[in-house]
């Protein structure tokens, strides 16, 4: 939520008059969109052309790995928005304009083939950027990443706020099989070759643009981290969904092209594809927890329509892998208490 003042919207006036200072341009400042965190993106027209600022409240978005990513995807080859201005004591940044289309709104059936040959190809340009001095996907970041599904979801969302009864009998079962998965999980993303991770490299997060396509945004998050992490974030969307056989050959031509790249993928592709569902399942135990915190934390309800989806994406995992047992167990057990959107 911003500061106000009354009616006011004291950010956005200070941003305006910040516009108008950079530029020597007294503008209108239009939202373009907001996101789950506490960034807003306003766009505003020029004698140049039209431009996208960024509001982040610097007591809530530290706005210089945005600064220092933008830069080292640049240097990559990738399309992102270049920083015109920026003051990051206030959080403002004046960036290009990257288009007003992402891929969520133009994906089709038709044209996912295509469009995702593109997503792969610069990716590949991601996962070949500098890494150097980037946070880490290590042991304790996966560890409280998965921690957000018990601490969220079960606990605050079917608990607290919709009193299912998952304490009881059901708990100490539930949390044994997570504890189980955890471990298998973190393992086997730390054992993973480490390279530049978007961590967010999704078709919200790709723009349609005139002069690049995709053009890549929302970055800020990157870390050196699994190999397997932007590929499967890819094709196992938070908000559309394939039919698997899709995103399995979309994930074995990345895998080609990675290996034609010199990227250290597994030298066997169903290495590669174990990987991704292991992956996977950590990513979308975690987005389930951020979507729930998101509701009870930031006021923003929206998110939960899309958990049935994660919960869809794990049970296809979890029946097809052996190794993923504790996961079958804990969806059985989900399932058979009621919870919504567990098949």
């Amino acid at each position: 939520m911003q500061p106000q003042k009354g009616n006011e919207d004291v950010r956005l006036a200070a941003l305006t008059r910040w516009i108008a200072e950079q530029t020597g341009h007294a503008v209108t400042p239009v939202p373009a969109s907001a996101d789950a965190s506490f960034r807003r993106y306003f766009r505003v027209v020029l004698p140049e052309g039209s431009r996208v600022v960024m509001d982040a409240p610097p007591e809530r978005e530290d706005s210089r790995p945005f600064v220092d990513v933008a830069g080292r995807l640049a240097r990559a080859g990738v399309a992102v928005p270049s920083i015109l201005n920026a003051d990051l004591a206030q959080g403002f940044l004046l960036l290009s304009d990257m288009g007003r289309q992402t891929w969520l709104e133009t994906l089709t059936a038709d044209n996912a083939d295509a469009s995702f040959r593109r997503a792969i190809d610069t990716l590949i340009r991601i996962q070949q950027a500098d890494t150097a001095g980037l946070p880490e996907y290590d042991d304790a970041l996966l560890r409280r990443e998965l921690a957000l599904f018990p601490d969220w979801f079960l606990q605050r969302h079917l608990v607290e706020h919709l009193g299912l009864p998952l304490d009881a009998d059901r708990a100490p079962a539930l949390h044994r099989d997570l504890a189980a998965l955890n471990d298998l999980l973190v393992a086997r993303a730390l054992a993973q070759p480490q390279v530049f991770v978007h961590r967010d490299y999704m078709p919200r997060n790709l723009m349609q643009g005139e002069t690049a396509d995709p053009g890549v945004l929302d970055f800020q998050d990157a870390v050196r981290g699994p190999i397997s992490y932007d590929a499967v974030s890819l094709f196992k969307d938070a908000f559309l969904s394939w039919p698997e056989e899709r995103v399995l050959g979309w994930l074995r031509h990345y895998w080609e092209q990675a290996r034609a790249a010199g990227l250290p993928v597994p030298a066997q592709v169903e290495d590669f594809l174990l990987d991704c569902d292991l992956m996977g399942a950590q990513r979308h135990l975690k987005v389930i927890g951020i979507f729930a915190r998101i509701c009870h934390r930031d006021g923003k309800p929206k998110y939960l329509a899309d958990v049935p989806r994660f919960f869809s994406y794990l049970r296809t995992v979890a029946e097809r892998r052996d190794q993923l047992a504790p996961l079958a167990r804990l969806l059985d057990r989900l399932r058979d208490a009621g919870v919504p959107g567990v098949a």
